[in-house]
């Protein structure tokens, strides 16, 4: 799973940078003794530090902890923690905390709040998505 995970982590990467972003793969991200994401991403206006997770079906379920570490490194490098998800045959969808649900251990996306996360185009500036 850990191969997988990482693909599309070099997916996102290359998407970053195709559009003009730099992007690094954060080595032992989960792993480290310091919080760390899975990928830090700028284009020196705009700085995101991302977890990124892909799940065959919802809901996704993220322990607190590693939400809270996320948030943490965000904090002290200056850049917004995002959550990037991808479901099959579906575009990237990134999520601010606040767009999750909390749970009893942590946070969710489930079909009550996918609809919540942006599209990429959105998260880089090359658009607004129009909420209803």
């Amino acid at each position: 799973m850990k191969r997988k995970g990482s693909r599309f982590e070099r997916e996102l990467l290359n998407l970053f940078w195709d559009n003009g972003f730099a992007a690094v793969r954060v080595a032992g991200s989960g792993s480290s003794s310091y919080p760390s994401p899975d990928l830090v991403v700028g284009n020196g206006k705009k700085f995101y530090a991302l977890e990124v997770k892909m799940r065959k079906e919802l809901p996704l379920y993220i322990s607190g902890e590693r939400l809270r570490e996320l948030v943490m490194f965000s904090n002290l490098f200056g850049a917004k923690p995002l959550i990037a998800f991808k479901l099959p045959r579906k575009r990237w969808k990134f999520f601010t905390i606040s767009d999750l649900i909390e749970t009893e251990k942590g946070y969710k996306i489930g079909e009550e709040n996918y609809h919540l996360g942006k599209d990429f185009e959105e998260i880089i500036g090359k658009y607004k998505q129009e909420r209803l």
